[in-house]
């Protein structure tokens, strides 16, 4: 068998010239094994003919292995002469010869160092690419927290703007004197908790001594 793996032919046939003749090998093979068996099985019905014959099965079983072992021997020496023209003259591309889907490497030509530049320029661009949408990302974050605090703001905004209108009801525009009016009455607010907190407990006092 050629050691040459014929990898252009096997891109055209859609298998490799080795494994076509190999197939052959071992078909033609498997062929003569089976024509002795029969040459064999032939041979012992004609001697069960001849009651006085002497040629017991297992000589003819030798001899048909020697046989056999003979024309193994001659076909090798044929196939390998076989194979090799083959290989050569029918299942062989020529070196000038390229397969329609390889043309485009013929009009456009590429040498190893430029192949290798290009390869280089598309793993750069790939990088470009990867880091561009990582800052896609980040800024889509970023615009989305943006928003998150624009609204906080608007709702800053309609509080403080709730928070005039109540001053103004009560007779306060200017926002110290609103701060000044909110601070006052939570802290009305703050005693009339206490207030409801020391009455709540001496209530539950009574219940208890009751």
């Amino acid at each position: 068998m050629s050691v040459n793996p014929m990898a252009y032919e096997a891109q055209f046939f859609g298998f490799t010239p080795q494994t076509c003749m190999l197939r052959v090998y071992i078909a033609f093979q498997d062929y003569l094994f089976e024509v002795m068996l029969v040459v064999e099985s032939v041979i012992l019905k004609k001697l069960d003919g001849f009651p006085g014959c002497k040629i017991r099965p297992f000589q003819i079983r030798k001899s048909t292995e020697k046989f056999l072992l003979f024309m193994k021997e001659h076909f090798d020496k044929l196939f390998s002469k076989m194979e090799e023209v083959l290989l050569q003259l029918v299942l062989n591309i020529p070196k000038n010869v390229v397969l329609p889907e390889d043309k485009v490497h013929e009009q456009y030509p590429y040498t190893k160092e430029q192949f290798q530049a290009l390869q280089d320029e598309i793993r750069q661009l790939q990088q470009q690419y990867r880091a561009e949408a990582s800052a896609g990302q980040a800024l889509r974050a970023e615009l989305e927290e943006q928003k998150a605090v624009r609204a906080e703001l608007e709702k800053i905004l309609q509080w403080f703007d709730g928070l005039d209108n109540i001053c103004r009801e009560h007779g306060t525009s200017n926002f110290k004197e609103s701060f000044a009016f909110l601070t006052q009455n939570s802290k009305k607010l703050q005693g009339v908790l206490k207030d409801v907190e020391e009455k709540s407990k001496k209530i539950k006092k009574h219940d208890q001594l009751l």
